[in-house]
């Protein structure tokens, strides 16, 4: 694999297969990888809060014998306190890898080109290539493949919106995104997934209609309609997300064998009902702990 992780977009469908066998080979016998990270340090940047991820790498570092520095904007300010060059020319002599969550990224891109040890991007308001792994780890748990299989997302076309239409252009699935109108996928990451969906034999939709998007569907995915930053909108999008609330009556347009996703948190009684999130149809943990084996994959991967 190339040295950082940054965005599906930059993994070949090769490389993210090697990752996911690598993680399911992880979760099956975590003992045996106790010591392939021993004495390693990471430097996890935080510029938005975060659980899932946070514990994970944390967790999952530790399990691989090495160890985590959580670091926080008080500390480091990026590009203000501190340039991202200087950032990343102390950190590369004194850890071995970088995680970072933050808002821009082009500061991930940048300090990735900064830096001589690895950058993965823990999210950015443009993706969250991480989650799209566990994501796609889950699918092939639950249905055994990921090819041909019908995913449609309902909500806002988000950075987790832009990380699955890449991976479903990488793994050959059929993807159906259904938003309002004005928050639809980046226009860039919508041709990018098309002109790549041609090698693998993926579908890429966009759609206005949740019911169309939903019908047939073996995933439904959503996620929250306001992400970190657009509080200030949480009231007007309620007013115009309302329709595509995955509730009951939404899901009963896919397929019998449906599981509903997302990647937490969830704003229940807003994007999805209890009814949906707390149904035997609903693989949200898997999701999450699949975080910590894929996480775990990405960084033997780099730092092993």
């Amino acid at each position: 694999m190339k040295k950082d992780f940054l965005s599906i977009r930059n993994l070949s469908t090769d490389e993210i297969r090697e990752l996911l066998v690598s993680a399911f080979a992880i979760k099956a016998s975590p003992s045996s990888y106790e010591n392939k990270l021993k004495g390693k340090a990471l430097a996890m940047i935080f510029e938005k809060p975060s659980l899932r991820t946070r514990v994970t790498f944390d967790v999952g570092i530790h399990q691989m014998g090495g160890f985590a520095i959580y670091l926080t904007p008080a500390e480091i300010n990026l590009g203000k306190r501190e340039s991202v060059a200087d950032v990343a020319k102390n950190l590369e002599r004194m850890v071995q890898g970088i995680m970072i969550r933050t808002f821009s990224q082009e500061l991930v891109d940048n300090l990735a080109e900064c830096a001589r040890i690895p950058v993965i991007n823990g999210l950015t308001d443009f993706s969250h290539p991480c989650q799209a792994m566990a994501d796609y780890m889950t699918i092939l748990e639950v249905k055994g493949t990921t090819q041909d299989v019908k995913i449609a997302y309902v909500g806002d076309g988000n950075n987790v919106a832009h990380s699955l239409l890449c991976g479903a252009a990488r793994l050959g699935a059929h993807i159906a995104v259904a938003t309002p109108e004005n928050y639809e996928p980046d226009p860039r990451v919508v041709a990018w997934a098309r002109e790549n969906a041609g090698a693998t034999g993926a579908k890429i939709e966009l759609m206005r209609d949740p019911i169309a998007a939903v019908a047939g569907a073996d995933v439904v995915y959503t996620d929250t309609w306001t992400s970190m930053g657009q509080e200030a909108e949480a009231e007007q999008r309620r007013a115009i997300f309302w329709r595509y609330q995955v509730n009951d009556d939404l899901l009963s347009h896919a397929k019998s064998d449906v599981i509903f996703m997302h990647c937490l948190p969830a704003h229940r009684g807003e994007e999805v009902t209890d009814s949906v999130i707390d149904s035997s149809r609903s693989v949200v943990f898997q999701q999450a702990e699949n975080r910590l084996h894929v996480q775990k994959a990405i960084l033997l991967s780099l730092m092993g």
